[in-house]
């Protein structure tokens, strides 16, 4: 019940108060690193806007869209209707979707309802959720399964999430051998394990580790979105006014060391809002986009509202990809972008060459 009753307060906080990260930087702008991605404007397409193609495959799946709704609920009974919103949009859309962390259905399965959407969303490419510190606290491959069969998910997201844990009043703290865990998880189940970061960023070191250990896809999940350290600061009154709260690489230096680092697919989020924003995530080598917040709310009311906002975010970067001259996915990850400002300068520290990003 503890589990349910945190997930409950983590939806109140993020409907009624401000936890995105431009809320803790009164002073700073350029949150995420985005505003120092540009593209070249292209005068002349030469493509018909009609006959622009959104479309990927996701581990075999045919998306619309390069678009996830990512996990943001479940366990407790308003996320039940949430998830369903969501999920009829993604059916409607065709774009794929992921459910909260399941560890509340678990620990009681009477609440795994507030998760299962295949009802309404038969046709989705759906993402099941577990912290990869329950690994550390007793969970397993029978409980890692579970997950997966509890929703008939495609495939299963493991999280990471220790910055939030260390913010969390009763928060798990012991991360030694997570990595060994993940590899073990890999070798014996047979859907994609895609290991999801939770608003903090991946390293390119980190995310060669976890392509060792055969994981099938990282969402780097950058600083610049939902803070769950600012959202467990207010339910931790000690921790309210603390510097770490402030913590993590913003999303698109995140998304260049781990596309400069790894071979296997890079899902791109952490305070993405719009189809601008997706396009330049594809262009620097994303595979596809992951945005959460920005649903929430239409969610709570009904799906329509959810599928306006997809809707709208998808013809932005059609609009977008017009503007470039790129008429497909393909196309458009290899449009020249122009890195300035302190993305550059993280990457020249890190000894990334964004030259070759404006000379494609």
């Amino acid at each position: 019940m503890k589990t349910s009753k945190r997930k409950y307060e983590h939806i109140k906080i993020c409907l009624k108060e401000d936890v995105e990260i431009g809320s803790t930087h009164l002073n700073e702008i350029n949150f995420y690193g985005f505003k120092d991605i540009d593209f070249v404007h292209k005068s002349l397409p030469e493509i018909n806007f009609d006959e622009i193609d959104t479309s990927i495959k996701f581990f075999g799946k045919e998306l619309s869209a390069p678009l996830i709704i990512s996990g943001m609920t479940g366990g407790t009974k308003i996320a039940e209707k949430i998830n369903k919103n969501l999920a009829i949009a993604a059916q409607e859309c065709k774009i794929a979707f992921g459910v909260g962390s399941q560890r509340a259905a678990i620990e009681n399965p009477k609440l795994a309802k507030t998760y299962y959407v295949r009802d309404v969303a038969p046709d989705i490419f759906l993402i099941g959720n577990l912290g990869v510190v329950q690994l550390n606290y007793g969970y397993d491959i029978e409980e890692v399964k579970k997950a997966v069969e509890m929703i008939k998910a495609d495939a299963l997201a493991l999280h990471l999430n220790a910055l939030q844990e260390i913010f969390q009043p009763e928060g798990n703290k012991n991360w030694k051998g997570c990595l060994k865990n993940i590899e073990y998880i890999c070798k014996h189940v047979s859907f994609p394990i895609i290991v999801k970061e939770t608003g903090a960023g991946i390293s390119r070191e980190v995310a060669k580790d976890l392509e060792r250990t055969n994981v099938s896809a990282i969402d780097i999940s950058g600083y610049g979105g939902t803070s769950w350290s600012l959202i467990e600061s207010k339910r931790n009154l000690e921790l309210k006014n603390s510097s770490i709260i402030n913590w993590g690489i913003p999303t698109a230096i995140s998304l260049i060391e781990c596309v400069e680092a790894v071979k296997i697919p890079i899902i791109a989020s952490g305070g993405i809002r719009n189809g601008i924003e997706i396009a330049k995530c594809i262009a620097l080598g994303a595979t596809a986009v992951g945005i959460a917040l920005p649903f929430l709310k239409p969610a709570t009311k009904n799906y329509k509202l959810v599928k306006s906002k997809i809707e709208k975010i998808v013809k932005e970067l059609k609009m977008v990809m017009f503007l470039v001259g790129a008429k497909n996915i393909k196309e458009l990850k290899k449009v020249p972008v122009v890195i300035t400002g302190k993305t550059k300068e993280w990457a020249e520290v890190r000894k990334i060459d964004v030259k070759k990003f404006a000379n494609r």
